[in-house]
């Protein structure tokens, strides 16, 4: 992290064209075939590239042979698994979550129709989940096998005007609510 001193109000200067896009999200699964299973049989996401690799890791001192899996998004992006070929480094490696799984999480905009669509699919399988409107967002969130919360969001029809609101007071709010002041600013949110 980069301190600046709390009385320093400059400013960075944003990148002339930002991130195009995600490229991919990596997660560590201990069997690449439930984990398929669950990503592209359930939720229908295709898995679209399977690397199988090695690489000399200076920390086991040896080569370590993986897998390499992703499961495409529309715009190219994806959603990535290793599984290592020996459970040592499995174990040592993995995400290693909070009690109760925390906030921790990778949320992945749809249309309402795929929602929909989703949400049936976790609903047949009998999957835990759980369905929040957080105003600015439908979300719904459920778990892999082994542990990844996945976040479906639907955007409202308002979703332009409500990020305008925001983009446009982003620091403010950031700065009033690091100087102690945690009033809610979601007026969206049903309550």
């Amino acid at each position: 992290m980069l301190d600046q001193p709390k009385n320093d109000a400059r400013r960075t200067t944003p990148l002339d064209e930002l991130p195009l896009r995600l490229h991919h999200h990596a997660y560590a699964v201990k069997d690449q075939e439930v984990n398929r299973r669950f990503f592209e049989d359930l939720l229908g996401m295709p898995l679209v590239a399977t690397w199988c690799e090695r690489v000399f890791n200076k920390d086991f001192g040896r080569d370590i042979d993986y897998c390499h899996t992703f499961y495409g998004l529309a715009d190219g992006s994806a959603l990535a698994f290793f599984q290592y070929a020996d459970a040592d480094v499995y174990e040592k490696w993995k995400a290693i979550l909070p009690e109760g799984g925390g906030t921790w999480h990778i949320a992945l905009n749809v249309s309402r129709a795929t929602f929909d669509d989703l949400l049936g699919r976790v609903k047949q399988a009998n999957l835990t989940h759980r369905v929040t409107d957080h105003g600015y967002c439908l979300s719904l969130y459920i778990t892999s096998p082994d542990g990844l919360r996945v976040e479906f969001t639907v955007d409202p029809p308002n979703v332009e005007a409500i990020n305008a609101k925001r983009r446009a007071d982003a620091h403010a709010e950031l700065a009033r609510w690091l100087k102690g002041d945690h009033r809610i600013n979601n007026d969206d949110r049903p309550h």
